[in-house]
């Protein structure tokens, strides 16, 4: 295969990968919008956002494991396609219980694109030098992905109203299905993985229950009947994980790997990353659409600075990995994402533009930082064989630490009026700080300088 090739192939999955991305934070911008147009609260609007990731975040890991038994190229292509219809039943849903429906249905096709994408990359670059820059080049798309939603979601819906969001798709999902075909070999795993259905079913169970308790815990009561049995189901199911886990010859999730400290670290690390970065989007969402009164163009320009650290920060901080090892990178990480938490602490409804848009940057820049140190605290002293699981699961946690960042703001601002909003949302500022302090223990648990298990394998990439 030429290196023409083989960088078109890298091209063409990297793509996909920055909709999945970009599907993740697009929405909120529009949430106002939806709101408007399909007369729903902010709760219903928050089900919008986290449907499409409790079902990514349930899914990745199965995915993974069919692509490798029943070919790569297929499973991608399967995936755009239940990406791209999903995308037109969202623009064309009439009601919030259909929108919803559509955007799981979204979560799943997108389960079948990032870890996919991934392994099709790994398989046309043998030579491990060329393989570890079209890996630094994935982790830069990724991050740009995520902080380039709200900035695309705005133009979008000032142009064309907020189904434009999801129409997009359907162009690019036609272009790639297309490209896939023409340049994508077919590739399947050296040995393919059973596919852990009890596993998968407990998992999606688990987190399904989990969000849609913080989701309507504030509507129906923390101790309420229903309450109750959610935190019974939530305490069931994830104890039958643990257990079937436990048994599986071949599971889901190797929790074995729970028992190193830089792990179980990095996986939290992961989550809180998230978290922070989702908590700072919808807040910011309302706060500036709902409070100030700006336009969802303009609320999406707010967060060019986010773009900007995230953009310039995650080609650096894997640089940094490759040199200095994960813990100079995480420490920045921790001190960008604190600062810049800590400045929103204070915010009012007359905070001027200035500290907001540092803010913003700061945030973005320590997002930019976070996520190759995590993923290489993750698999740090791992065998090639472990570390792929270790990077799955790493990837399941940053999109739950998505889905409980929605659920964690939405709730703070639920049913409070624009003009209290800036005040009700100070605990999720006060949370993004508390992430941002997170990553400097991680930063502690992780090597200072990259070990020869490091040296043999690809530098940390985002999902």
């Amino acid at each position: 295969m030429s290196a023409r090739r083989r960088w078109t192939i890298l091209v063409i999955c990297a793509f996909s990968m920055f909709l999945v991305g970009l599907d993740t934070t697009i929405v909120n911008v529009g949430l106002p919008a939806i709101g408007r147009g399909l007369g729903v609260g902010t709760r219903g609007l928050e089900w919008v956002v986290d449907a499409y990731t409790v079902a990514l975040a349930g899914l990745l890991i199965a995915s993974g494991a069919l692509a490798d038994r029943f070919g790569r190229r297929r499973v991608f292509r399967i995936g755009l396609s239940v990406f791209g219809i999903a995308s037109l039943a969202c623009a064309l849903a009439p009601t919030p219980g259909l929108l919803v429906a559509a955007r799981t249905l979204q979560g799943v096709g997108a389960s079948m694109l990032s870890p996919v994408a991934l392994a099709i990359v790994v398989n046309a670059m043998p030579d491990p030098r060329e393989r570890a820059r079209a890996i630094g080049v994935w982790g830069s798309v990724f991050g740009l992905s995520m902080a380039a939603g709200p900035v695309t979601g705005g133009g979008l819906i000032a142009a064309f109203g907020w189904r434009a969001v999801f129409w997009i798709n359907a162009p690019v999902i036609a272009a790639a299905l297309l490209l896939v075909t023409a340049f994508v070999p077919e590739s399947r795993g050296p040995r393919a993985r059973r596919v852990d259905v009890p596993g998968q079913l407990l998992l999606t169970v688990t987190l399904f229950l989990s969000v849609g308790l913080l989701i309507e815990g504030p509507r129906v009561g923390w101790a309420s009947p229903w309450a109750v049995a959610a935190y019974a189901g939530i305490a069931g199911s994830a104890s039958a994980f643990v257990l079937v886990e436990r048994r599986r010859p071949e599971p889901l999730m190797d929790l074995g790997l729970f028992r190193r400290p830089p792990f179980a670290t990095a996986v939290l690390g992961a989550v809180a990353v998230f978290l922070a970065l989702n908590v700072t989007l919808l807040l910011n969402t309302l706060y500036l659409q709902h409070t100030r009164g700006w336009s969802p163009l303009a609320t999406g320009a707010a967060t060019l600075p986010m773009a900007l650290g995230a953009t310039v920060c995650a080609p650096w901080s894997g640089t940094l990995v490759a040199r200095l090892g994960p813990r100079r990178p995480l420490l920045a990480a921790g001190g960008f994402l604190a600062a810049g938490g800590l400045c929103l602490t204070g915010l009012g409804r007359d905070t001027g533009v200035p500290p907001l848009l540092v803010a913003y940057l700061l945030i973005g820049a320590g997002f930019g930082f976070a996520n190759a140190p995590i993923t290489n605290t993750a698999v740090s002293g791992l065998p090639p064989s472990r570390a792929g699981v270790a990077g799955a699961i790493t990837s399941t946690a940053r999109q739950v630490g998505s889905a409980v960042g929605i659920a964690v703001a939405g709730g703070l601002v639920s049913g409070v009026a624009p003009a209290d909003l800036a005040h009700a949302a100070r605990p999720g500022w006060v949370l993004v700080t508390a992430c941002g302090l997170f990553l400097l223990v991680v930063a502690r648990a992780s090597r200072t300088t990259p070990g020869p298990a490091e040296r043999r394998l690809p530098p940390a990439r985002g999902r």
